[in-house]
């Protein structure tokens, strides 16, 4: 088909394109395809190749194959397919073959095409199921996590960047008021300095001088002229100014009388100035000049209101600041500065109060006194909130403690006793809850002493009842008479002696097991140690932990021998020994004649089990019957619980093997029933074995002296090191050896000095370097160095804390201090994790970044393995150690009461100057222990510590003597050498 210019039309050139694109063996491309279907559906006859190459251009737009290597864009394919091209299209025969070779491309095609989808919907199917299927990691919530920790982080520190922006804009606010009203005053000053100039300028022109002239008058001399007559409104005025003035006048003569200043007041001792400003006189003299200064509103015009004592507290503060503050931080200084403000401008503008301004203040002063009244009034507010916060917590404090001893005595005492602990409680309690209330008003003081009392109660740990509560059901009321030391001892002894019955033969099988239950007893220290321990502790009880394990491995030896002899057919010998035994046991807590111990000794007779032994009709059952009967009638109360569960135990049935098991229980209890009546004996012979244990402590060191058991060898050189360094101390204080001085030291000091270096000091404490004087104390000593070098390691940490984050040494941080106080207990300086603990301790509640961190945890790594090796060589700890121990030594050295409660007072601020703030409480326990534990050892050996002290005096006077004299003979010498 041909158009009219004899050119093809278009369909015949995609036709023609097309019959070549077929002519390769590549799969064709989907529209390539459909063009050829309906090209070849309407084609009649194709020209030939060389009249289609005239007319046919091909498009340059034609998509190319995908695949670069393609038969379809090699040479050679295209010559093939023009060279063939005509044949083809000659043959006509050829076009079913071409049309069916297609069709099977075709069919392939979609078969290859119909798989790919298949693939591609299994693929999605199994991309469903494994999005679906729950994951095993959690980095989606640890992401999460993360980010929540990061913004929390990032409004943290946008807080506290907030919180210093807005007091840094506080601060230039108030400076940028200070100083406008500083301006403004200087300004009215200037005014009014100006207008006076002025004022007595046209005075001076006014009242000039007469020339001098003759002596005869003038003859034009003026009359003078009679002044007009005043009206009743303005005399009446005139003389209301008048007494106005007047009254000025007085009230600032009197408060001149009163001669109060800061001179007067600092001279003044704390007492005489605090009864002169509580008097009346003082008060009305102070309410009437501060009514002039118009400092007094409407409900303060009394005279003993609170604006008046305020504005008086500023003399107080800058005449004794040591005694009105407690503590010397920024919130004082700035009341310090305030109140000098306000001092200076009163007393300023009081001076210029004369009879020319008819004692009127002028405007400008009148402000300036006005604003540092103000400024001083919101001072010593914020200062007295603080300090009404302490007392509200103090008397929170006192409120719980009395509701501690009212929970602690309402079960344990009787009902008259509980009545009058109740009445005066609740008196005490309606008094500090009526100042709760004036002072937090009545919402906040009930919910503070609510909280209070529920977290008293709930962490107050179980003590252990006194009185009759630990005391034996059936035991004596009193003690048998005789010597206290004696006889107390020796019903302890009794009470503590062997478990065992009567000793048998050796080579009987008898014997063996007695034997064996000879080891099996109560361990009771020996008199010495009783008596210094309820010296130290009149709360002292055995306590049981410490031999507790090796009793019961020595119970369970015996059960396990009773088994095997069960097994060995000597069951009736181990019945009837095991039997004696616990009858010993518990006749040891009754006195003979008691209905109990007749009851005991007539049911466990040994004659009578030996023989139903030996007929074989003992019965465990009914021993068990029998003994869980009778516990609960010789245990103290607060063993109840205990005794009865081993009683229900007792009374049930089984097997030998539980059999020798309940033995063993019952023979616990029975260790723990004779330590509780032990106890109890101590207890009641206390008062007489505190009051006779110096000099019995004394006779028995001598003995040991005299035995030659114990020498003063150590306690000589120990004395002797530290009388050496309180002398070096004294001499650097007194360089030119004063006869005379005041701080020489004496016998007390060098004690102090030389218990305060025993105890204050690395561990472990070694055998040379303790005293025998001081034997009895060396567990105590041994803990009182391991806490100190704890309190500086915490310290330490705590200090380095602070300076990485720039925070303030003085601020406490007493949850981080105790968690690791109590991380750091036990000996957990050897565990390796403990670093990292510590570490995170601190960062769980301070963060910081990673630089700072770093740093602390190699610091607290270096720090613990110092105190592990007991050699402190970081600055800081050496610094702060020394600190610790001076601080300890002044409180432990105060001889008077004044000394004594002077030290406690400044001992929290010491502690907060030294960088340990957070170890008020730690440390008052360790002065309190070495003061008792120095009371005790200075009444028991201070006669031999005289001695010592005395031979050391007359050694050093002779030393002196010996090199006086040997200089004097030196020098003889030297001069009759020189002579010859």
């Amino acid at each position: 088909m041909t158009n009219m210019d004899g050119s093809f039309s278009d369909s015949e050139v995609d036709l023609t394109g097309s019959a070549h694109l077929q002519t390769n063996d590549d799969i064709p491309e989907e529209p390539e395809m459909m063009l050829s279907e309906s090209a070849e559906s309407s084609q009649v006859s194709a020209p030939p190749p060389r009249i289609a190459a005239r007319f046919y251009r091909p498009s340059n737009n034609r998509r190319k194959s995908s695949a670069a290597s393609s038969r379809r864009n090699s040479i050679s394919s295209t010559r093939s397919h023009q060279s063939s091209g005509s044949y083809r299209n000659g043959c006509q025969s050829n076009h079913v073959a071409q049309h069916l070779r297609r069709a099977s491309i075709l069919e392939s095609r979609k078969a290859r095409l119909a798989d790919r989808a298949a693939h591609a919907e299994q693929v999605r199917l199994r991309a469903a199921l494994a999005k679906a299927a729950p994951r095993g990691s959690n980095s989606e919530e640890r992401a999460l996590a993360a980010q929540q920790a990061r913004e929390r982080h990032l409004a943290q520190v946008a807080a506290v960047c907030a919180e210093e922006v807005r007091r840094a804009k506080k601060v230039a606010e108030e400076m940028k008021e200070r100083k406008a009203a500083e301006e403004r005053r200087y300004r009215l000053e200037m005014e009014e300095k100006l207008a006076d100039a002025e004022r007595r300028r046209l005075e001076y022109k006014r009242n000039t001088r007469r020339p001098r002239t003759a002596s005869s008058p003038p003859r034009d001399v003026k009359k003078p002229v009679p002044r007009p007559a005043v009206s009743s409104e303005d005399a009446a005025k005139r003389i209301q100014g008048a007494w106005r003035a007047r009254s000025r006048k007085q009230i600032v003569d009197a408060w001149s009388e009163l001669g109060l200043s800061i001179d007067k007041v600092h001279d003044s001792s704390f007492e005489d100035i605090t009864t002169l400003l509580a008097d009346e006189k003082v008060l009305t003299t102070t309410q009437k000049i501060m009514s002039l200064f118009d400092l007094l509103s409407n409900e303060d015009a009394t005279p003993g209101g609170t604006a008046i004592r305020k504005f008086l507290s500023a003399y107080l503060i800058l005449g004794h600041p040591a005694q009105v503050l407690s503590r010397d931080g920024d919130q004082e200084q700035d009341l310090i500065t305030k109140a000098k403000d306000l001092i200076i401008s009163f007393e300023s503008a009081l001076s210029k109060l004369t009879t020319f301004n008819s004692y009127t203040p002028s405007p400008t002063r009148l402000e300036t006194v006005s604003l540092a009244h103000g400024a001083f009034v919101t001072a010593f507010d914020d200062w007295k909130a603080r300090d009404s916060s302490a007392l509200i917590e103090t008397m929170v404090a006192s409120f719980v403690n009395l509701d501690a001893i009212w929970q602690s005595v309402k079960d344990e005492t009787s009902d008259q006793v509980a009545t009058d602990y109740k009445n005066g409680i609740r008196d005490n309690q309606a008094i500090l809850l009526s100042k709760i209330k004036k002072l937090a008003g009545p919402d906040r003081a009930v919910a503070l002493i609510r909280k209070a009392i529920r977290e008293s109660r709930k962490a107050r740990p179980k003590k252990r009842p006194a009185g009759d509560v630990v005391r034996p059901r059936v035991a004596i009321d009193s003690s048998p008479p005789g010597s206290p030391i004696d006889e107390q001892s020796a019903a302890l002894q009794a009470a503590a002696a062997s478990q065992l019955t009567k000793p048998h033969d050796p080579a009987s099988p008898e014997g063996h097991q007695a034997n064996s239950l000879s080891k099996v007893f109560t361990v009771v220290p020996g008199n010495r140690v009783l008596v210094h321990e309820l010296s130290i502790d009149k709360e002292y009880r055995i306590d049981p932990s410490p031999t507790a394990d090796l009793r019961d491995a020595l119970n369970r030896e015996v059960c396990d021998a009773m088994r095997k002899g069960f097994e060995n057919g000597e069951g009736s010998v181990w019945t009837a020994a095991m039997a004696e035994n616990i009858r010993a046991k518990l006749l040891r807590l009754l006195k003979p004649g008691n209905s109990m111990h007749t009851l005991i000794s007539d049911t466990l007779d040994p004659e009578l089990i030996n023989t139903q032994c030996e007929q074989g009709i003992f019965s465990y059952e009914k021993f068990f019957s029998f003994i869980a009967n009778i516990l609960p009638k010789l245990c103290a109360p607060f063993r109840d619980t205990e005794v009865k569960a081993l009683a229900d135990e007792l009374q049930e049935e089984g097997p030998l093997p539980e059999m020798i098991e309940k033995l063993f229980k019952l023979l616990h209890v029975t260790d723990l029933l004779s330590l509780d009546y032990s106890n109890f004996l101590l207890m009641n012979a206390a008062p007489t074995l505190i009051k006779e244990a110096p000099g019995y402590e004394q006779r028995m060191f001598a003995q040991d002296l005299e035995s030659g058991t114990v020498t003063l060898e150590r306690t000589q050189r120990w004395w002797r090191s530290a009388a050496v360094n309180m002398h070096t101390e004294a001499d650097r204080r007194d360089p030119w050896n004063d006869p005379n001085p005041v701080n020489r030291p004496t016998p007390q000091k060098i004690y102090a000095r030389g218990l305060v270096d025993l105890a204050i000091a690395t561990p472990p404490l070694k055998d040379s370097e303790l005293p025998e004087t001081l034997e009895l104390d060396r567990e105590r000593i041994s803990r009182i160095r391991t806490d100190a070098l704890r309190i500086t390691v915490i310290g330490g940490i705590l200090l380095t804390a602070k300076n990485l984050l720039k925070r303030d040494v003085r601020s406490q941080w007493k949850p981080e201090a105790n968690r690791m106080w109590e991380t750091l207990k036990g000996g957990h300086l050897k565990d390796l994790a403990t670093p990292a603990k510590i570490s995170t301790l601190l960062e769980s509640s301070h963060p910081m970044p990673p630089s700072s961190r770093a740093q602390l945890s190699s610091t607290i790594t270096r720090l613990l393995t110092q105190a592990e090796s007991g050699r402190l060589s970081d600055p800081v700890l050496k610094v702060l150690f020394q600190r610790l121990k001076n601080l300890i030594f002044n409180r432990v050295s105060a001889t008077s009461s004044g000394e004594r409660v002077k030290a406690a007072s400044t001992a929290t601020e010491g502690l907060a100057t030294t960088g340990l703030p957070e170890f008020v409480s730690q440390v008052g326990d360790i002065v309190e222990q070495l003061g008792k534990i120095s009371d005790v050892d200075r009444r028991a050996h201070g006669s031999w510590y005289e001695q010592i002290a005395e031979e050391m005096e007359r050694l050093g006077t002779e030393g002196e003597e010996l090199a006086r004299t040997s200089s004097a003979e030196s020098s003889v010498g030297g001069t009759s050498a020189s002579s010859e």
